[in-house]
């Protein structure tokens, strides 16, 4: 970008996503899908690769762009990106019934008043929404926000080790086992 306000075609395209100047390929703006109720986001299934692009395609949206050393870097080296991306995570966050806390350089991920209600949603064997935390957790900690992946994955294995007395497991010991690989994190807490 040369004045923020302008995409050129010889710029990439999350860049220019992320910095509000572009749509993605639906022609949703990033600050539109950010304020999206939880109805649009459980039922749409396209913005997901936007929000939180990997190095490789999507087979479920092959058309959202991919991650690149260009964008790496740009992320990494512009505050205004990664704060767009600390938004599109807080609102996953809702989504699922966490809340972000703490600071920059500590975050803190904690469950909502609203947890026992958002995870009726998430908390079943086999959910689309597992791929979609794996997909989130390893987006942040390729794009420079690792403590803010760790956070999650902290938050997210609270919830899987108090699932332990359960008769039925609602998340996999393969969805944690990608969470945890994904966030980069050691070997969970007992």
């Amino acid at each position: 970008m040369t004045d923020g306000t302008q995409f050129h075609a010889d710029e990439n395209r999350l860049i220019g996503f992320y910095s509000g100047v572009i749509s993605d390929n639906r022609g949703r703006r990033l600050a539109d899908i950010q304020s999206w109720g939880f109805d649009a986001l459980e039922r749409t299934h396209d913005y997901i690769q936007w929000l939180f692009p990997l190095l490789t395609h999507s087979p479920v949206n092959p058309s959202a762009p991919v991650l690149d050393s260009e964008v790496i870097e740009a992320f990494r080296s512009r505050q205004d990106l990664r704060d767009a991306l600390v938004r599109s995570l807080e609102t996953m966050l809702r989504f699922y019934g966490f809340r972000l806390d703490g600071s920059c350089d500590e975050p803190d991920v904690r469950r909502s008043e609203q947890f026992e209600a958002r995870a009726a949603n998430w908390m079943t064997p086999g959910n689309h929404n597992h791929l979609r935390i794996t997909r989130i957790l390893a987006c942040l900690r390729t794009l420079g926000l690792s403590r803010h992946s760790k956070a999650f994955f902290r938050a997210l294995q609270e919830v899987y080790a108090g699932e332990t007395q359960a008769k039925s497991r609602a998340i996999s010991e393969e969805s944690f086992a990608f969470w945890k690989s994904a966030a980069g994190a050691g070997k969970p807490e007992r």
